[in-house]
């Protein structure tokens, strides 16, 4: 579409103005809060397979708007507010439980603490299914969970903007940190940091930013551990460098990855199902390359 035909063009204008730029924006802030959420995670957890949704996130916000859907009429407002709602009430669970466990380091006990909530949540959204209107709930439950950006309106860009933009400036300006703190607590105290103080300023701020765009746009998975990988493979190990590849790559991708949603068929392919099969797809390529050296 060419500028002149979009200034002569009011049907044009307000179709690019307010459908496809505030789903634009939307689909950026969700790939780079993923990407960087991811990101932390990895690095805070020692695991390479951990995504924003480890500490029961993902599965609380699944759990809040089902909840809003069956309970309070699925009005946006509702399913948005509780998703975010439950996303931190999911972190304050596993934050709870893991400071009542008795036994292994405080890693393993948040691990443990999140697989466990994230199962208390699934086992809701299996209980909320089944009491949903078949018709009517059932299937907006099912649509929600497959994620998706159709939804996105200026309202809901505006709603999300200051907490994605608040995390990812808290991640990228301690991503100098996260190096240090990627090593156990003894020796990241003897290097001057204050671990548990740190990491739980990144893990709020991952966390935070994970909830807003999760409100949004439901469950949309492999962003968040895929776009890590890559940016590591690319860019090093190093923080510094990796982070910030992390959060443009994964903005780059949601956005490619949503305009293929849209635009591949008549009707819109659900975004969580397209991240799942391309990122699924990256992640096989990378195993088995041998162009690629490891990152050191």
């Amino acid at each position: 579409m060419t500028p002149g035909r979009l200034a002569s063009d009011e049907m044009a204008r307000r179709l690019v103005l307010n459908l496809r730029l505030p789903r634009l924006l939307a689909a950026l802030m969700l790939g780079m809060s993923l990407s960087a959420a991811g990101m932390v995670f990895q690095m805070l957890f020692g695991n390479p397979l951990v995504e924003p949704g480890f500490l029961g996130v993902s599965q609380g916000a699944a759990f809040g708007a089902s909840l809003g859907i069956v309970a309070l009429g699925g009005s946006a407002l509702a399913i948005q507010g509780l998703a975010a709602l439950f996303a931190f009430l999911g972190l304050g669970l596993s934050y709870f439980l893991a400071r009542r466990a008795r036994f292994g380091g405080w890693v393993l006990r948040l691990v443990l603490a999140g697989i466990a909530v994230s199962a208390l949540f699934s086992a809701g959204v299996g209980v909320l299914k089944y009491l949903a209107d078949p018709l009517r709930q059932l299937p907006e439950i099912t649509f929600w969970l497959l994620g998706g950006l159709s939804s996105a309106t200026w309202g809901s860009v505006r709603a999300i903007a200051p907490v994605v933009i608040a995390g990812l400036a808290a991640m990228t300006a301690m991503r100098w940190r996260l190096n240090v703190l990627s090593l156990d607590d003894a020796t990241a105290f003897s290097l001057g940091a204050a671990p548990a103080l740190e990491r739980a300023v990144l893990l709020t701020a991952a966390v935070a930013s994970t909830a807003a765009v999760v409100s949004v746009a439901g469950m949309v998975s492999w962003v968040g551990l895929i776009v890590p990988h890559f940016a590591r493979r690319v860019f090093g190990a190093d923080a510094r460098r990796a982070l910030p590849a992390a959060v443009l790559l994964g903005g780059l991708f949601a956005v490619i990855c949503d305009d293929i949603a849209r635009t591949a068929i008549a009707g819109e392919i659900p975004l969580g199902i397209l991240t799942s099969l391309i990122g699924a797809a990256f992640f096989i390529a990378m195993l088995t390359s041998r162009n690629v050296k490891d990152a050191k």
